[in-house]
């Protein structure tokens, strides 16, 4: 049985064995794209896992029976269910496959910190919007942090959110697996997220770029208010520039995990990016879109040497789940569009 596969073997019809997240960064990775180099813990290892909690613990059918409206009983077999799980030893085989990765990814050598990331067999998909839901941690800097860090993913698709979305939209139990993705971090000067697509209007001819300066995990939880840009896909024009005041950052903990610091006055209102980094990551958004074929949602990071990386691609799911007309028709020039608004003729 596969446990274990690497990036540079997978692609995206490789999804049900390794989930959304995983097969994205496989795709990724044989497409020449700059992505950290990481393994998938495959699905295949969380069912075994699963098989042998379930000896004791009926997990699956008590989730399948759940009212998605009973909060209560939600709740109550969510920790159950994660305390199953984060109690229960890694069988012998998966923990030597584990071990043997985790020295392989960086040859050998000195462990570097590594990001842990769900990998849900449903998200990341155009037509589910999963991501989120599970856990990730970032900045684990050795072996057993690493195996409790894949114990916490995997409970972590039994949390109440989880559970709740898949009741309500009434996902059975027995088709939702979960692979795990160990990635070699980036030290991040600054991150954020791009949108190929906007995400306010769904136009098609921008790119939305939000950044803010540290770990990317400050502008995922909505704990930093980003700085904000939307660049012209084919012109490279910057039509809005919004840049707001950073209070904070995540920072890697030299115990391992993040750690929120306090900016320097100096830095709250400095851009995160400059104008040749916008077009770098113009570039780069306009080359994931191109091959994966439709709008997408990446998350990027430049490291401390200004190096770009790509964390994450998915489909963009706001406007591809449902057909929207605009309110007004895109203008390629801003000056038509406030004209026609106040009744102007050109």
């Amino acid at each position: 049985m596969a446990l274990i596969s690497w990036f540079a073997d997978l692609q995206l019809t490789d999804r049900p064995a390794v989930g959304g997240k995983g097969g994205s960064l496989g795709e990724l990775t044989r497409a020449g794209i700059a992505v950290p180099p990481g393994f998938v813990v495959r699905v295949e290892a969380f069912d075994a896992f699963l098989a042998t909690v379930e000896q004791q613990h009926a997990v699956r059918a008590k989730v399948s029976a759940l009212d998605a409206d009973d909060l209560d009983a939600v709740q109550r077999v969510a920790a159950d269910a994660q305390r199953a799980m984060l109690s229960h030893p890694l069988p012998a085989p998966l923990r030597q496959a584990l071990r043997e990765a985790y020295s392989k990814l960086f040859d050998g050598g000195a462990p570097a910190p590594v990001a842990v990331r769900s990998s849900a067999t449903a998200e990341d998909s155009a037509d589910a919007s999963f991501a989120g839901l599970q856990d990730t941690l970032l900045w684990i800097l050795d072996f057993d942090s690493l195996e409790r860090a894949l114990l916490q993913c995997w409970a972590s698709l039994y949390s109440v959110p989880s559970i709740s979305y898949r009741r309500k939209r009434n996902m059975p139990e027995n088709e939702v697996s979960m692979a795990v993705v160990v990635q070699r971090m980036v030290d991040s000067r600054t991150a954020g997220v791009l949108f190929t697509r906007s995400p306010s209007s769904g136009d098609r001819s921008v790119i939305v770029i939000e950044g803010a300066w540290g770990l990317g995990s400050a502008v995922v939880s909505g704990e930093v208010t980003p700085d904000h840009w939307v660049v012209g896909k084919i012109t490279g024009e910057v039509t809005v520039r919004e840049i707001r005041e950073k209070h904070i950052l995540h920072a890697p903990d030299p115990k391992g995990g993040t750690r929120e610091v306090e900016l320097e006055d100096a830095r709250r209102n400095e851009p995160c990016l400059s104008d040749a980094e916008l077009q770098q990551l113009r570039d780069l958004g306009r080359r994931i879109e191109r091959h994966y074929g439709c709008p997408q949602d990446i998350e990027w990071a430049f490291d401390r040497d200004g190096v770009l990386r790509v964390l994450q691609s998915r489909p963009e799911t706001v406007w591809a789940t449902r057909e929207a007309t605009p309110v007004t028709r895109v203008h390629d020039n801003p000056l038509n569009h406030v004209m026609s608004i106040f009744g102007g003729k050109r």
